[in-house]
């Protein structure tokens, strides 16, 4: 990439990557998400390094959107039981800490959903249902797109932005306003 090449540029190319990433996902596994998500007592989501921000932010959405939502790891959350979602974000599909937590969640009957980059992994193996990303990574790079963005850029951005477009389809039965007067009631207000 030369360093002539302006900042705006280089986000014309990102938004571009998105988009191609976008056409390749498929609806079938978007709605089979969102029908697990409404059929969950509660939500967990787990992910490491940026693929855990990304999957938080949509954590944060799910909450506001009046979803009882937790993430794994932190002090406040609860077991997991038998009727419960755990999401996991991983572009690899084989990160050690989430294998290791999705066969525990296999093993006490929770279902299990996973967003990746890698239908082939050992998470999608373990998964009940799988929503794939087919965005190029420094891990993954056969069959997938190429990135002007390091690591898993692309593979992350898509983790928000499915989130964001998942929880506008889960409150899309009421209107903006009030979806975002309801948003509002449970919106940090400690700040």
């Amino acid at each position: 990439m030369s360093e002539e090449m302006k900042t705006t540029d280089i986000l014309t190319m990102i938004l571009n990557e998105l988009y191609e990433t976008r056409t390749r996902l498929k609806q079938a596994e978007l709605t089979a998400l969102e029908d697990q998500i409404r059929k969950a007592n509660r939500i967990f989501v787990a992910g490491a390094g940026r693929s855990l921000l990304m999957i938080r932010g949509f954590a944060m959405r799910l909450m506001h959107a009046g979803f009882t939502v937790y993430v794994v790891g932190d002090t406040i959350t609860p077991a997991i039981e038998t009727g419960d979602l755990l999401l996991i974000a991983s572009g690899s599909g084989e990160t050690g800490t989430l294998k290791s937590i999705a066969m525990k969640c296999k093993k006490i009957g929770a279902d299990l959903g996973l967003i990746t980059t890698n239908p082939g992994s050992t998470l999608a193996q373990l998964a009940d249902f799988i929503v794939e990303v087919a965005a190029g990574t420094t891990k993954r790079q056969d069959n997938q797109a190429a990135s002007v963005q390091p690591g898993a850029n692309t593979f992350e951005q898509c983790v928000l932005l499915i989130g964001d477009a998942l929880v506008i389809r889960l409150m899309s039965a009421q209107s903006l306003d009030k979806n975002n007067a309801e948003l509002m009631k449970r919106h940090a207000n400690l700040e």
